[in-house]
């Protein structure tokens, strides 16, 4: 009897914008210092795009990487998945842009919007495409313009966002991360605590939503903390308890990259020492879906992975939204 498919990321890429902003630089912009920005999020700088650089040109340099590491063209390509929050446009469809850029002219495109936890849904739906046999190679590009939606007056929000995108190719053949499982949570009935407010059909685009900043990032930060550190914690848990592990197995956490206080929250509720925790908030901030496999790409990339090790990642955004997967290198 021929085995069932097991998903895995064989090949990975990152893009991160030229422009490095310091917190230096937004001291003349709110009331704030570096040392007040890291004390409360550990971020020190993080990159912003250009004017002419879009959500989509970002993701199709990570998704060109991905398929170069993975050995696979283009064409190779079945379905080509994006999670962003900050799309080009609300339609067309970002990823069916980048599958232009790329040349990827066989592959179906769909977008994927759960902010801040996007990648792991992503990771699911790949998962469930290739393990049923429906495709054998999907591609799945993270992709963020976080500083088109920023009130940089609003000193709460403004410090924590950055820019940047990557891209993992899942496949079902190949040395890689086994995509072992993935455990999705949501909870509609606070949407209110993270929203960007207008732009869609709720409130569309009018001289108030405009004048007003509707169409910038909203947050309830005491109230976010609180649900993350939670939602994750039991996200994670449920992932590895589901696969017979415990967080002692646990080789490489890689959690959302939101801030140095929740991750160390995340932190002590896991028997993993803390240099095993991946922390790239300190160089880039948050970047919204982005922000795992950014972490993830560099991690694997600096740290080669032996045959055995297991990586849990975490996440939580708007939505809300949270996930947690465990991949394991084969």
């Amino acid at each position: 009897m021929k085995q069932a498919p097991k998903a895995r990321i064989i090949g990975h890429g990152a893009y991160l914008p030229s422009r490095i902003f310091t917190n230096k630089e937004f001291e003349s912009m709110v009331e704030t210092t570096d040392e007040w920005i890291v004390t409360r999020t550990g971020i020190k700088e993080r990159r912003i795009a250009a004017p002419d650089e879009f959500t989509s040109d970002m993701g199709a340099k990570a998704a060109k990487q991905a398929l170069e590491v993975a050995k696979l063209s283009a064409q190779e390509i079945d379905l080509i998945l994006v999670a962003t929050m900050t799309p080009d446009y609300i339609s067309t469809c970002t990823a069916a842009l980048i599958q232009a850029q790329i040349g990827a002219e066989k592959a179906g495109t769909l977008d994927l919007q759960a902010a801040c936890s996007g990648f792991v849904y992503a990771l699911a739906t790949a998962k469930a495409y290739i393990e049923s046999g429906l495709y054998r190679h999907v591609l799945i590009v993270a992709s963020e313009k976080m500083s088109t939606y920023i009130d940089y007056t609003d000193r709460g929000t403004c410090v924590l966002f950055g820019d940047g995108a990557a891209a993992v190719v899942v496949s079902d053949t190949g040395v890689g991360l086994v995509i072992d499982n993935v455990c999705l949570g949501a909870d509609g009935t606070l949407a209110d605590l993270i929203q960007i407010p207008a732009g869609g059909v709720h409130h569309p685009s009018t001289v108030d939503t405009v004048t007003n900043r509707m169409h910038c990032f909203k947050m309830e930060g005491k109230e976010v903390f609180k649900h993350a550190v939670r939602r994750m914690t039991v996200a994670a848990k449920q992932c590895l308890s589901e696969i017979g592990l415990t967080d002692k197995d646990v080789d490489w956490i890689v959690p959302h990259q939101a801030n140095i206080r929740i991750m160390e929250a995340i932190a002590k509720g896991f028997d993993v020492p803390e240099d095993r925790m991946y922390k790239t908030v300190q160089k880039y901030g948050n970047t919204s879906a982005s922000s795992i496999p950014l972490a993830l790409e560099e991690l694997v990339r600096v740290n080669p992975l032996k045959a055995g090790e297991h990586i849990l990642l975490v996440a939580f955004g708007a939505g809300l939204t949270w996930g947690a997967a465990v991949l394991t290198q084969n």
